[in-house]
């Protein structure tokens, strides 16, 4: 007598999906809200290859100007003080209200009839947000992993003076100085008295070539 044959299984084993690799857009968005605490503008549905951008406004206002007119001004602000740059425009990082009180300081210099190429992003505003700066430099800790350092996902947008997870960026951002002096911030009046002096250069060795020609 010949034993049973074992049951036949018509059931097919279950192969996994492959996992999709992680997208370094939102290792880049998890680095600057849950480390900076800075808010990032939602990303788009219409638009899902966008960069990063971080809101202006709640955490710091932006003077948006040429890097040739931005690296003066460095001298004036904190070793703290954020700053980034994209391609031949420079980002100084100021204190939150800061871009409403650029034109009433550009006037005071007696800056505010001539075009300068400087713009002031304040409340409602966004600007790209450079890749988080690399592991191993002086007060930044290791990313997770994965995250790459190619700029390729962010454009050219990088950090020239990253920030610090875990300091607070509002000190040592450039505000007003307060009536009767005191406090260790950066001077925004200096900061945009440097800046509109070389963005007038500028405009001014544009116009001598410009006649040149």
């Amino acid at each position: 007598m010949f034993g049973s044959l074992p049951p036949v299984t018509t059931e097919l084993t279950t192969v996994p999906r492959p996992r999709r690799p992680l997208d370094p857009r939102n290792q880049v968005r998890r680095w600057y809200e849950n480390e900076l605490g800075w808010p990032t503008v939602p990303a788009s549905a219409n638009d899902p290859e966008s960069p990063v951008r971080l809101r202006v406004g709640p955490r710091f206002d932006v003077l948006d100007v040429p890097a040739e007119a931005g690296r003066p001004a460095l001298r004036h602000l904190a070793p703290g003080s954020p700053v980034a740059l994209r391609g031949d425009r420079m980002r100084l990082l100021v204190a939150a209200g800061g871009a409403e009180e650029v034109p009433g300081v550009l006037d005071w210099l007696e800056w505010g009839a001539l075009a300068l190429d400087l713009t002031a992003i304040g409340e409602g505003g966004a600007m790209d947000a450079p890749l988080p700066p690399e592991p191993g430099r002086a007060g930044v800790p290791p990313l997770p992993p994965g995250l790459g350092y190619s700029g390729a996902e962010q454009g050219a947008a990088v950090w020239l003076r990253p920030p610090v997870p875990g300091c607070e960026v509002e000190a040592s951002l450039p505000t007003l100085p307060a009536v009767g002096g005191g406090g260790g911030a950066p001077d925004l009046v200096r900061v945009v008295a440097t800046v509109a002096t070389h963005c007038h250069r500028m405009r001014l060795r544009r116009a001598c070539a410009q006649q040149l020609t």
